[in-house]
């Protein structure tokens, strides 16, 4: 187990926990050195957790752990198609959707579970871009969705 692993596991995310996968798009495509990471909702294994709108139905608080479960994911994801975290230079941007209410402005915090997942994980090699944008709905009611984009080491 690579050190980023073990770090993910000490964190209390089991690396062998993947989320189901569909059967028409790739959880990563790879093109060059670029790893780009499909969207990943809090699943623990075939569980989703943390359904609802925020933050009327899934706290503030709850929403952002569900952010960090959707990047140990898209994370567990990258693992499974490259065989180790270790084949990661750095994290290049996320992206997070919360499924919130029209007035609700702090997608940003609730985005920061991810964020802080990642510099966790990666140290430095997790700076990276960001975006947090509020939706109106997320595939199976999800209250948060999360994907990367990586570069793998050469």
């Amino acid at each position: 187990m690579s050190p980023r692993e073990a770090r993910l596991l000490e964190l209390g995310y089991e690396i062998e926990k993947t989320t189901p996968e569909g059967s028409l798009v790739d959880a990563v495509s790879i093109v060059g050195d670029i790893v780009y990471a499909s969207g990943q909702v809090p699943f623990d294994g075939d569980q989703l957790k943390y359904v609802g709108v925020v933050p009327s139905q899934v706290s503030k608080e709850d929403a952002t752990t569900a952010a960090a479960l959707c990047a140990a994911n898209v994370l567990r994801a990258v693992r499974k198609e490259l065989g180790s975290l270790e084949a990661i230079k750095r994290v290049v941007r996320i992206t997070g959707y919360v499924r919130s209410e029209a007035d609700f402005s702090e997608q940003h915090l609730v985005i920061n579970g991810a964020s802080q997942l990642v510099r966790d994980v990666f140290g430095e090699a997790g700076r990276h871009a960001r975006t947090a944008l509020g939706m109106q709905q997320l595939p199976l009611g999800a209250s948060v969705e999360v994907e990367m984009v990586l570069q793998k080491k050469e």
